[in-house]
């Protein structure tokens, strides 16, 4: 190998070369973005409707019930945390959808971009877009109904962490998974977030499950986040055990992602499938 092939080599895989790949990932995504505003306006629009549904459903309770005061908080807080997770995932899983799509993941996979770095741009992605969607949201969430998911301090940071690691985890699975089976399976990445909907405890404690279904609830980092949150509307105090517990869930459950991740894209690249995937 001729000297000039070595530095060539060497620029490819040193930490510099790494980052701009990973650099460069990103403002490909978000060039996408910025160029379409109907992409934009539908990262919003979901939320948002979300968000009015439910504030407008606190207050008629409110109105018509006991359901009022400190309790109320809880239908728009569970929402904008809970479309914190969904919008994250999402965020992640239709970059690299858009990648199939195009019939541009097995050009990728050829160039020096690795798997770490793909992922790694992933994960930046989702995060834009997840401000993208949530910040006008929880603005209007304050301006119409007078909830300030920032008041929550330090709270909110440890909610905010624990959902978007296990969004990336959800994410990671789902993108294997089309990478397995194809874009026949492009409705699991679709899906996946809300298979926890119901065990997640958004909007109910823990207890309201059946016995039997409770430790499958406790098993998923999202419930102990919505248990914090209602730890601290109901009763003024941040459990910070609760976010431990969901962080080293979090971190088995993105080992685990990643891992499943990594087989699936291996076995793409042995059976020669990653170029016959596309529209």
């Amino acid at each position: 190998m001729s000297g000039a092939s070595t530095s060539r080599l060497r620029a490819q895989v040193g930490p510099t070369a790494s980052a701009g790949r990973i650099w460069g990932m990103v403002l490909r995504y978000w060039y996408v973005i910025r160029s379409s505003w109907p992409r934009t306006a539908e990262l919003i629009y979901w939320p948002l409707v979300q968000m009015l549904m439910w504030g407008f459903l606190q207050i008629y309770l409110a109105q018509t019930t006991s359901f009022a005061g400190k309790a109320a908080g809880l239908f728009i807080g569970g929402v904008l945390l809970w479309d914190i997770l969904v919008r994250s995932q999402l965020g992640f899983a239709v970059a690299f959808l858009e990648e199939i799509w195009s019939r541009n993941l097995g050009h990728l996979m050829m160039s020096p971009l690795r798997p770490t770095e793909l992922v790694t741009a992933l994960t930046i992605v989702s995060l834009v877009k997840l401000l993208v969607a949530m910040v006008p949201v929880a603005l209007l969430a304050y301006l119409f109904f007078d909830f300030n998911v920032l008041s929550l301090g330090i709270a909110f940071a440890a909610f905010f962490a624990n959902l978007v690691i296990m969004s990336w985890s959800l994410g990671l699975v789902s993108t294997g998974v089309v990478l397995r089976w194809g874009l026949g399976a492009e409705s699991f990445a679709w899906l996946i977030a809300f298979v926890f909907l119901p065990l997640s405890c958004v909007y109910y404690p823990v207890t309201t499950l059946p016995g039997w279904l409770q430790p499958v609830a406790l098993a998923l980092p999202p419930t102990y986040v919505f248990e914090g949150l209602r730890a601290i509307v109901l009763n003024g105090a941040f459990d910070a055990q609760l976010m431990v517990k969901a962080f080293v869930l979090n971190l088995i459950y993105f080992a685990l992602g990643f891992a499943a991740f990594a087989y699936f894209l291996h076995r793409a690249r042995v059976q020669g499938s990653l170029v016959q995937m596309g529209e």
